[in-house]
């Protein structure tokens, strides 16, 4: 099956309504992944049919439980899950942050490629970024451990918002070391179309929302 057939139908079995526009810039993304990779190293992951399942289809699998219209990826890397999410939801505003210089070069280019006027780039440790205002979704993809996350990243999160930890294995030890700053909301498995691994996205709320 062609890539282009692999994504429109893993984002249908993923039950998501994407712009159709994005479909064909997806992949242009994974192009560039490809092209940098070479230099940059930025994924262990080479083929572009696993990109496609373990990148492309594994971070677009958390948008349901993404809330708008910000968005921060925190440790994003290549810009996962961050430059997928943008794709499919041109109406909001992403900021992906990263501490690699190399890495946001890449994101830069890529946003530029890409044309993502909505996506902002920023190079800085999470625990020394301070944001002009709160976000409603703060989200990472194997960045660290829960209550680390928390610790660093939950100040950057709206009253109301959500942080969401994307994990492989359902994260029993992390949980139950969460901080009283915060409270759980759910653990929801993903099924990744094409990927046969665990993955589970945990949703979090400050423990004051209402």
């Amino acid at each position: 099956m062609k890539l282009e057939q692999e994504l429109a139908s893993g984002i249908t079995a993923l039950g998501l309504d994407v712009p159709a526009p994005s479909l064909p810039r997806m992949l242009e993304y994974l192009a560039l992944i490809d092209k940098w990779n070479k230099t940059y190293n930025l994924t262990a992951v080479r083929e572009q049919d696993r990109m496609l399942t373990h990148h492309l289809l594994d971070s677009l699998a958390v948008l349901p439980h993404i809330r708008g219209p910000r968005v921060l990826d925190v440790g994003s890397g290549a810009g996962l899950p961050g430059i997928p999410l943008a794709l499919a939801r041109p109406d909001w505003q992403f900021t992906l942050l990263d501490s690699s210089h190399k890495k946001t070069t890449f994101l830069r280019q890529a946003v530029i490629e890409l044309g993502l006027s909505h996506v902002e780039i920023v190079c800085d440790r999470v625990e020394n970024w301070n944001a002009p205002q709160p976000f409603d979704s703060v989200v990472s993809r194997a960045f660290s451990d829960l209550p680390e996350f928390l610790a660093l990243a939950g100040r950057l999160c709206a009253k109301n918002g959500v942080v969401i930890a994307m994990k492989g294995v359902y994260p029993h030890d992390e949980l139950a070391q969460l901080p009283g700053n915060f409270r759980l909301d759910c653990v929801v498995p993903l099924q990744v179309p094409g990927l046969d691994a665990e993955r589970h996205a945990a949703v979090l709320q400050p423990a004051e929302a209402a």
